[in-house]
């Protein structure tokens, strides 16, 4: 197993249980413990977890009400978060994208890949703030894409801009189609994001746009950020990795829901 995918499976376990054991993942993973005590000390140094004797746990916070809220981690960590699955959703946002469009592609990590997945056949053009999308793209020769990045403050922490001036006199451009993620989707607090740096550009975006899309994998259901971006009366489709009960998010009926194969 690469050492992605175990800091993948970890963060996976911390969220579920709040704390791991290195005697127990080095059985799981079959690997040495001082592997997994390298594993852990990566994922602290990236505000993922605090080390304790023996294991880990999580810096997820807890409310009294059992809601969680999920701090807002740097992008390099967030990348490796539910990979397989955010891998599936952007095969299927792609499969949205049409030719000659023009795209917004947030900065969130679960729109990383969509890039990779578009067909070469397509000729598009990608506006972003995020300074990490447009890093990935060049491991990827791809001249039928055009790339604008958004201009503002440079957020350190997420690879990001923002604060950008308004969208329209800012790019220039009226996007076609819009792909966003966020922290969180509950009948509580709505829409939500972990970082008010990059609520303002998202929205903006959101409001010129043709069509929107949020991308979310089962995870974000549930869950609250802490910044409010939406009630949902302004995204009309919902791209997921698995079967989502919209009985229990009313506020997303009028969404069509795709659930990523």
């Amino acid at each position: 197993m690469y050492g992605i995918e175990r800091k993948t499976e970890i963060i996976k376990a911390l969220e579920k249980n709040g704390k791991v054991s290195v005697i127990s993942l080095a059985e799981q993973f079959g690997t040495s413990k001082e592997t997994i005590r390298r594993d852990l000390k990566a994922l602290e140094s990236r505000g993922v977890l605090t080390r304790t004797h023996g294991g880990a746990v999580s810096n997820v916070v807890q409310l009294s009400s059992g809601t969680e809220i999920i701090q807002e981690y740097p992008v390099d960590v967030r990348g490796i978060r539910n990979l397989k699955e955010k891998q599936r959703i952007c095969r299927e946002a792609a499969l949205k994208v049409s030719d000659q469009d023009i795209l917004f592609v947030d900065n969130s990590s679960t729109c990383l890949s969509l890039l990779q997945y578009l067909p070469e056949d397509l000729h598009v053009t990608i506006i972003t703030n995020s300074i990490k999308f447009l890093t990935e793209s060049g491991k990827y020769h791809r001249d039928n894409v055009d790339f604008y990045c958004m201009g503002g403050m440079y957020n350190r922490k997420n690879l990001s801009t923002y604060d950008t001036f308004p969208a329209p006199a800012g790019t220039g451009f009226y996007p076609d189609k819009c792909f966003i993620s966020c922290n969180g989707i509950s009948n509580e607090r709505l829409i939500t994001d972990g970082s008010i740096l990059e609520v303002r550009t998202k929205k903006q975006m959101m409001d010129i746009s043709a069509e929107v899309y949020l991308l979310a994998d089962h995870t974000k259901f549930g869950m609250e950020g802490q910044y409010f971006l939406g009630d949902g009366s302004d995204i009309g489709h919902i791209i997921t990795d698995a079967p989502v009960e919209t009985g229990g998010f009313p506020f997303l009926d009028h969404a069509e829901i795709i659930v990523a194969e």
